[in-house]
């Protein structure tokens, strides 16, 4: 696929009106989301964010647009994503970065045995260095786990990657180890939000696909994108994305333009 360039004003996207425009008169449309820091913005404790009320009321209506297939797309865990979206039980939900599958309504989450008892020997690793660092939030994971470091200064958290680096390597030779905004996480399944919408083109025949989201880890999703696509990346940081907004309020903005089109089309 075709990857799209970098724009790199953040307080106005060139030409995405008109790609918004195309994208409303496409046949079957995925609207793949991001939700920390896309939906909704960050906050130190993670099961206290919430989605920006008017970025969800568009998310509602998109859902509800002929041949339009909104997706939440997140690192979190699926149990997680589902609490703090409160998305309806019609929506599909991909968590742990494509591991999880809340699809038509269905639950998937296929770990082998041997999967499960990687992630157990990395969980106890990783407890063992949490435990050494005030402030620092270990997140167990179905496929893995975060270490969250929002709460404490950028030295300490440089120190505590490191160890958490070297004690999950040292449990498991094969983890995949990823970086984020105040995480890292490592994962027994090598899978990529990138995976997930590949998948989801496949699985609903999808003409063309909209993707944001803000992290490192959304890069992998921005990479699949080709001709017709539409990828906006939220907030600062190098990017594949074809188009760039300042944060998630101003996604509030596109996702209604969105929503408005596709549900008078």
């Amino acid at each position: 696929m075709t990857e799209q360039t970098t724009h790199v004003d953040e307080s106005a996207a060139p030409g995405l009106d008109a790609a918004l425009d195309a994208l409303a008169r496409a046949g079957r449309v995925i609207v793949a989301l991001d939700f920390d820091g896309t939906l909704a913005p960050f906050a130190d404790e993670p099961s206290q964010v919430g989605a920006l009320p008017g970025s969800w009321a568009a998310v509602l209506t998109l859902h509800r647009a002929k041949d339009t297939e909104v997706v939440l797309v997140s690192g979190r865990p699926l149990g997680s994503l589902a609490a703090v979206s409160h998305a309806p039980q019609d929506m599909a939900l991909v968590g742990s970065h494509g591991v999880e599958w809340r699809v038509d309504g269905h639950d998937e989450a296929a770990l082998t045995d041997d999967e499960v008892a990687r992630v157990a020997r990395i969980g106890a690793a990783l407890d063992e260095v949490g435990a050494r660092y005030p402030g620092v939030v270990i997140e167990h994971k179905p496929a893995g786990h975060g270490v969250h470091t929002r709460r404490v200064s950028a030295e300490v958290a440089a120190q505590a990657n490191a160890d958490a680096s070297r004690a999950a390597h040292e449990a498991d030779a094969g983890v995949l180890e990823r970086g984020g905004k105040d995480i890292v996480e490592f994962a027994v399944r090598h899978v990529t939000k990138g995976d997930a919408i590949v998948r989801l083109r496949e699985l609903h025949g999808a003409d063309a696909v909209f993707f944001a989201g803000d992290d490192v880890t959304d890069e992998d999703g921005f990479r699949v994108l080709g001709d017709g696509d539409v990828g906006v990346k939220v907030g600062p940081g190098e990017t594949r994305a074809g188009f760039r907004i300042a944060d998630p309020a101003a996604l509030t903005d596109v996702l209604k333009q969105l929503a408005r089109l596709r549900a008078t089309r």
